[in-house]
């Protein structure tokens, strides 16, 4: 193939055949001339054959946060290969820079670095890796076929972790469950269900924990302290539907979902409880099971692959799954929207089997765009008299399902994104600390 400096070269000398008396001949004469220094300009250039190829670098990087790839081409043929390299990723791994050249003499190896800055969770592949030999005159190059290049491209995948903001507010959540926990010395220790040890009476004690045997023999007011329950259940479901497609901010609501998610799970193997995760729409799409410190990378994991569906999420598949497990009871966490038609056509049927059985918890984020356009402007048109009256009834029929929700027993988390998570994280944390988790 020819570069542009072939065209270059050409451009240049057709003013000169306009000056001979047969500037058809002399036209023939000089294009005949560049091809044939094309030609051996290819003959010379470095063959492709003898290049390979290899990876190394990161493998896994939050989002937000940058990578970096290491592609290093040697060359084992017995010629100086004039490189152009191209590495291609997909868009939305923010890969760059794209293109590099580099004279790899017979024997020697060169390494590029290609730097990633993932702009969406999950899976970002490297495509393809394209490779010229550019002959020593520049005129012409050599280039493998597209079926040599998937051959001889290494794979790459970047995993990119979802986005954790709340990690901000983590080491104050996990003082507080260190409080609740009984291993910071406080006022009080939480109320659970196993025994932990025996103190002397104060004022401000609930007299139900006295034990009057050990008092006696005491002569003393002793009251028993009671600690959490470890390793309770809890259960993350992800509704990955639809509704979890709208966009809050600049990200889409199964972000703020899974970041909630995200605290929940460390504050929960932190506090020596077993999280499941369950992400479903109208097929389950994720389902781990797992048990402390040692599942929560696969928890992650899991999490990243996850992005919203254009399709009705079927909440009797969360029943059949919760029917499949023991009867243990469990806090089951529903990372849905509080929409009307959803909930009542999908879990609302299904919520007085899981209250009766389960802690349930639905947790939803709020649009501010929705709240904005309750209001209205200083002088307002119709127009505007329109969008808030629509934007005032769609808060109004949200009430009523938060309503209906409380009423069948299940305790509902609905906020605005910044504060989603460390709500969500607080009933958890309040819950363990009364005992009834």
């Amino acid at each position: 193939m020819v570069t542009r400096r072939f065209a270059v070269l050409l451009a240049l000398g057709l003013p000169f055949t306009a000056l001979t008396p047969q500037p058809w001949y002399a036209l023939a004469a000089v294009t005949a001339a560049a091809v044939l220094l094309a030609l051996l300009d290819v003959a010379m250039a470095g063959p492709l054959t003898g290049l390979r190829l290899r990876r190394d670098g990161d493998r896994t990087v939050w989002l937000g946060a940058g990578a970096r790839v290491i592609l290093t081409v040697a060359n084992t043929g017995p010629r100086t290969v004039r490189l152009h390299l191209r590495d291609s990723w997909v868009p939305s791994a923010g890969a760059g820079p794209l293109f590099h050249t580099a004279t790899l003499r017979e024997g020697s190896e060169h390494s590029v670095t290609t730097t990633l800055t993932p702009t969406r969770h999950g899976d970002r592949p490297a495509v393809r890796v394209t490779l010229r030999s550019a002959g020593p005159l520049g005129l012409a190059y050599r280039q493998r076929s597209r079926a040599w290049n998937e051959h001889h491209t290494p794979p790459w995948t970047l995993r990119v972790l979802p986005r954790f903001p709340s990690r901000r507010v983590l080491p104050e959540k996990l003082a507080r469950l260190r409080v609740v926990d009984g291993t910071v010395v406080t006022r009080g220790r939480g109320h659970g269900t196993e025994f932990d040890a025996l103190r002397e009476y104060v004022i401000g004690d609930d007299v139900r924990s006295i034990d009057w045997r050990a008092s006696a023999r005491a002569s003393d007011v002793v009251v028993r302290t009671w600690r959490p329950e470890r390793d309770r259940r809890v259960f993350c479901v992800l509704d990955t539907g639809r509704t979890s497609a709208v966009l809050i901010g600049d990200a889409p609501r199964l972000d703020a979902s899974i970041d909630a998610a995200l605290l929940l799970s460390v504050l929960a193997t932190r506090a020596d409880d077993r999280v499941d995760l369950l992400a479903l729409d109208a097929t389950v799409r994720t389902r781990i099971e797992g048990h402390g410190n040692r599942k929560l990378s696969r928890l992650i994991d899991g999490m990243a692959s996850l992005h919203p569906q254009l399709a009705e999420t079927d909440f009797t598949l969360l029943g059949q799954e919760m029917l499949r497990r023991d009867r243990k009871r469990a806090l089951l966490v529903i990372f849905t929207a509080l929409d009307t038609a959803p909930m009542i056509a999908g879990l609302l049927p299904l919520l007085p089997r899981l209250t009766a059985r389960h802690k349930v918890i639905v947790a939803a984020v709020r649009d501010p765009l929705v709240s904005r356009l309750a209001e209205l402007p200083a002088d307002p048109g119709p127009a505007d008299v329109h969008r808030a009256a629509a934007a005032q009834r769609v808060l109004a029929e949200r009430d009523r399902v938060r309503d209906v929700l409380a009423h069948s027993g299940a305790t509902v988390v609905d906020a605005d994104a910044d504060t989603f998570a460390g709500q969500v994280a607080d009933v958890y944390l309040l819950l363990k600390a009364s005992g009834r988790l």
